[in-house]
């Protein structure tokens, strides 16, 4: 189980080995995504709180990057954080997430990105539920949910 500290060593020090790369151009991804997509995925943009995909969905399955493909979350995870975002507690596996200090809009945060492509999901809070008590706040534009 990962918890914050792990979160701040993988910001700081060094992200785990994702389990392979996909790299293309912007033209490339935008040809793949939606504006939306890519607007959240490519720009780090954030779509509107409470209208959006997964922020009431709490319907079994799996979330991966709608970039690549990549699991990123099990349905299990998921919580009512009352953020306006879908929220996790913990991803799929230790090497799904990358994590990068965000320092803009003049606030400190984690960013969370896909792993694999580097796609910008969201960012992780310190003030999720125990045991973990990590919130991963995801964008719905950069995930879809895989039924099992």
């Amino acid at each position: 189980m990962l918890r914050w500290i792990d979160v701040l060593k993988f910001a700081k020090y060094s992200n785990p080995e994702p389990p392979r790369r996909v790299e293309k151009t912007e033209v490339e991804w935008a040809a793949q995504l939606t504006p939306a997509q890519f607007q959240v995925l490519r720009e780090k943009g954030t779509e509107s709180p409470y209208r959006n995909a997964y922020c009431r969905s709490y319907e079994p399955g799996v979330y991966a990057c709608v970039g690549c493909g990549s699991l990123l979350f099990n349905a299990t995870e998921k919580y009512h954080a009352i953020s306006g975002w879908p929220s996790f507690t913990q991803p799929v596996a230790k090497n799904a997430i990358k994590y990068a200090f965000d320092d803009s809009y003049h606030m400190q945060r984690i960013e969370a990105q896909c792993n694999v492509c580097d796609g910008h999901l969201g960012h992780v809070f310190p003030d999720g539920p125990e045991p973990s008590g990590l919130r991963y706040c995801m964008n719905s534009e950069s995930m879809v949910r895989l039924k099992q």
